[in-house]
């Protein structure tokens, strides 16, 4: 660490591990630790500060509850300075591909399935056909900084879409669905946390029992049309979720 321990101030009214979580979360905004770097260990920063373990350790157990630092238990762990959180704004409809631009940061898509299939029930009564008709499902892993953070599956009618799965789908399938003047304008989503399965956590680089956030989503076009029915997982510990609100 760049910076040297503070001298905590007594009879302030703020807790010894406030101001030290306010110290480290300072440090780590300012750039004086990078995501990855270690931090010193207890011992040594709990008498740097001159507090006990159990202060410090409050102020570490508060930052990690923000997702500021990953700890990792045993001989060779200690606390870690996580990787930053991303924010994505569910209220403008914005694409992955859109919301990592506004991030400053790279997306990028691994395509695990692409193919055409019967739609089932749930499916079909989203998409507003019925149930059989081909849809297109598409399943990919976005990456961001080439970091796993999301799994998407999504399905698309295929009558409207019909050479959907020539196109290149590693990048933006809302640009795609923009130039055939079907870009998605409104959408119903539906949020709920899960636990991930050992087939998402591979894919997402996370341990099995991890929790995700679940997004159900379906978009239509300006004129009403459906055009998307999608179920996409994110890591909370890579990815914020936000919806802005007004009043009328």
């Amino acid at each position: 660490m760049g910076n040297p321990a503070p001298e905590l101030r007594r009879g302030t009214g703020v807790p010894a591990h406030v101001q030290i979580e306010r110290w480290l979360q300072e440090a780590i905004s300012a750039g004086q630790m990078a995501p990855g770097d270690r931090l010193p260990g207890e011992r040594e920063l709990a008498a740097g500060l001159k507090v006990s373990r159990m202060t410090l350790r409050q102020a570490l157990a508060a930052l990690e509850a923000k997702g500021v630092l990953v700890r990792v238990p045993g001989r060779t762990g200690g606390a870690f300075v996580a990787e930053p959180r991303i924010d994505c704004d569910l209220t403008g409809l914005a694409g992955f591909t859109e919301q990592m631009r506004r991030a400053h940061l790279r997306a990028e898509a691994a395509v695990l399935k692409a193919a055409t299939v019967p739609a089932a029930a749930e499916v079909a009564q989203a998409l507003e056909i019925r149930a059989g008709e081909p849809v297109h499902e598409i399943a990919r892993v976005r990456s961001a900084g080439g970091s796993p953070v999301a799994l998407e599956h999504s399905y698309f009618p295929a009558a409207r879409l019909p050479d959907l799965l020539e196109e290149d789908l590693s990048g933006s399938i809302y640009d795609i669905l923009k130039n055939r003047d079907l870009s998605p304008h409104t959408a119903v989503e539906y949020l709920d946390p899960v636990i991930s399965t050992p087939d998402q956590a591979e894919h997402l680089g996370i341990e099995p029992g991890a929790p995700l956030m679940r997004i159900e989503r379906t978009a239509h076009t300006a004129a009403g049309i459906p055009v998307e029915h999608a179920h996409d997982l994110f890591r909370p510990d890579r990815v914020r979720i936000s919806v802005q609100c007004t009043t009328h």
